[in-house]
C-alpha cells in the first residue's frame, strides 16, 4: 500500500483546524462555565469594576443582575453577533478571552446607558483588563 503524499498545504490545513477547533472547545466551556456560575461571576465582576473606579452606579444590584443576565444569554448568542459586537475592540490584546472582550464591549457600548449607571470610566485596555481578571478564572489553562 503506498502512503499518501503530505503537501506542506495539507499539513498547514491540519494545523489550522486542529488550532480551531481547540479555540472552539474553549469558547464553549467558558460559556457553560460562564452560565453555570454567572451569580458569583457578576458579583465579582462588578465589584471588581466598582473597585477599580471603572464604573459608578447608584445601584450595584442592578447593575450586577444585568451583567448576570448577560453571562447567561452568551451561550445561545450566534457566532456572528458574538464576533460582530467584539470587532472594534479583537485586536487589544495578544491572546483575547472572547468572554471578557464580549462584556468589555457590552460595559461600553450598552452599559452605559443603563439608569443606575453614573459615569464609566477609563479607556477599552482598563476595561478589559478589570473584566478578565475575573472572566480569566473561568479559562482553561
Amino acid at each position: 500500500m503506498s502512503r499518501s503524499h503530505i503537501s506542506p498545504n495539507n499539513a498547514t490545513n491540519k494545523t489550522i483546524n486542529a488550532i480551531d477547533r481547540k479555540r472552539e472547545k474553549e469558547r464553549r466551556y467558558m460559556l457553560v462555565k460562564a452560565r453555570d456560575n454567572a451569580a458569583e461571576l457578576s458579583t465579582t465582576l462588578v465589584q471588581r469594576l466598582i473597585d477599580e473606579h471603572i464604573i459608578e452606579t447608584n445601584s450595584d444590584r442592578a447593575i450586577r443582575e444585568t451583567i448576570e443576565n448577560q453571562l447567561k444569554k452568551m451561550i445561545d448568542m450566534d457566532e456572528f453577533d458574538m464576533q460582530f459586537k467584539v470587532a472594534p475592540i479583537r485586536s487589544i490584546s495578544q491572546d483575547p478571552n472572547i468572554l471578557s472582550l464580549y462584556i468589555t464591549q457590552f460595559i461600553v457600548e450598552d452599559l452605559i446607558n443603563h439608569p443606575k449607571i453614573q459615569d464609566v470610566f477609563g479607556d477599552d485596555l482598563d476595561v478589559y483588563k478589570a473584566v478578565d481578571s475575573v472572566l480569566s478564572k473561568i479559562r482553561p489553562s
